[in-house]
């Protein structure tokens, strides 16, 4: 691997920039990050028990491309439109939007989101998504950060005798799963594509 790209996540190993084409490059980067999650939130794949959603794995997947800080940014920048009032979550709709949904039963997730944004800038910048095995890793510690504090809403709100891993968790974990082999493929995949390009 390059040294000149070992302690860089993808979006700074992909182009390169400085001064105001920096400034410019980071505010495409967060606008194209927003648009992509609020799509993919929208995206479901046909799957048993319940259908696969591709936002988590849109979640996990930019804040390992693009570390930390500029993943962040994206998603406070992704919630706050959320917030405004637009439809850009997965349950989300014509009829509920804005803080009223974000309350609602999806509000823990959305805490976990910005959780796991951070962990997987962080984990990158150390390079776990340069090999399968901590990428998959990595991607299980999102999941988890997000599904923490998705549970521990639900309860709150609903009360504890409910059945809050059947609503919550575990109908989800295949999907997961699925989500998770795909970014720990494809992650190592591109970072292959990026050294060779600058060897």
């Amino acid at each position: 691997m390059n040294s000149a790209i070992n302690n860089k996540v993808l979006s700074e190993a992909i182009g390169v920039g400085e001064g105001t084409s920096q400034l410019v490059r980071h505010a495409a980067l967060v606008v194209a990050g927003i648009a992509l999650l609020a799509v993919a939130a929208k995206i479901t794949v046909p799957m048993l028990p319940v259908p696969m959603t591709m936002g988590t794995f849109a979640v996990l997947s930019i804040g390992a491309a693009y570390g930390v800080r500029l993943g962040l940014v994206t998603m406070l920048g992704y919630l706050l439109i959320g917030a405004l009032g637009f439809d850009v979550f997965a349950g989300s709709s014509a009829e509920l939007v804005g803080l009223e949904y974000m309350m609602g039963g999806t509000g823990g997730y959305l805490v976990g989101y910005v959780l796991a944004t951070v962990l997987l800038g962080a984990l990158a910048r150390l390079g776990w998504d340069r090999s399968a095995p901590k990428m998959a890793l990595a991607m299980l510690l999102g999941n988890a950060l997000i599904y923490v504090p998705g549970l521990i809403w639900l309860g709150m709100l609903y009360g504890w005798d409910k059945p809050i891993l059947a609503w919550g968790l575990t109908p989800f974990l295949v999907g997961d799963l699925v989500k998770l082999a795909l970014a720990a493929a494809v992650f190592p995949a591109i970072w292959k594509i990026v050294s060779r390009a600058r060897n």
